[in-house]
């Protein structure tokens, strides 16, 4: 369905990260459930524009669009983008992150920089421009961690950077009182994504997906599941983490 037939009812997303993983996941649900979706890129622009064509190809409506998350510049322009395409923007998911793992002790400041400001500033840049933007009966869903309870080794920085996020989601979600948008985050363990497995060997990853009662790995389709509630019906679900890891913490 080519954009031009949008129109004031349809629900328009915007999910950064969008090209894959979880955010691939995120926003083929979203699609399914009726939202026109913008798909935003950073690098993999072929994969975004890849993914919107397979939307629109199913009868949905999709753009791709890129930018860095922390270069507010270039955050402002892909919400334009979204608006000049669709006609508003209703819900901003921000799945984009990078995770750099290591011991604190010797952890290289020149990795913390670099996630900080793709985990953090990009964070925060997302949240404010989503804050300016999205419509009266809209939702803003950031990405946080379970690694902030389950406090495993090596994954101090990661933490710390998704601990921002919880920071930023509770304080937002007051600071729009009266504007009727929820803002929560969402808090995934061990999910099976390329950005998770990377690195990892076969014991760890069988030891990391025993941990849960249910016995195994998250999908992205899991956490997708709990995103679209946040993004549609769960209209008094706000300032909130959700943990979403099958009950390992």
């Amino acid at each position: 369905m080519s954009t031009s037939t949008s129109t004031s009812t349809t629900r328009v997303a915007l999910v950064t990260g969008g090209s894959g993983g979880i955010g691939r996941a995120v926003v083929e649900r979203l699609a399914a459930d009726g939202f026109a979706v913008a798909v935003h890129y950073a690098g993999n622009q072929a994969t975004a524009q890849a993914l919107a064509a397979e939307i629109e190809a199913a009868g949905g409506q999709a753009i791709a669009v890129g930018g860095d998350v922390a270069d507010e510049v270039a955050m402002a322009a892909v919400l334009d983008a979204t608006e000049a395409a669709f006609g508003g923007i209703d819900v901003v998911v921000n799945t984009a992150g990078i995770m750099v793992l290591g011991p604190v002790a010797t952890f290289d400041l020149a990795d913390l920089d670099r996630m900080h400001r793709t985990n953090v500033r990009g964070a925060f840049v997302v949240a404010q421009q989503a804050a300016r933007r999205v419509r009266p009966g809209g939702a803003i869903i950031g990405f946080s961690t379970s690694q902030t309870r389950l406090r495993h080794p090596g994954y101090a920085p990661y933490a710390a950077s998704k601990a921002a996020v919880e920071a930023i989601t509770l304080v937002l979600a007051r600071e729009l009182r009266g504007k009727d948008i929820t803002v929560n985050a969402v808090a995934p363990g061990p999910t099976a994504t390329p950005l998770f497995l990377d690195g990892k060997d076969e014991q760890t990853i069988s030891t990391l997906a025993g941990l849960a009662p249910l016995e195994r790995l998250g999908t992205p389709d899991d956490v997708a599941e709990t995103v679209a509630f946040l993004a549609g019906p769960a209209r008094w679900v706000n300032g909130q983490i959700i943990y979403v890891n099958g009950g390992i913490a």
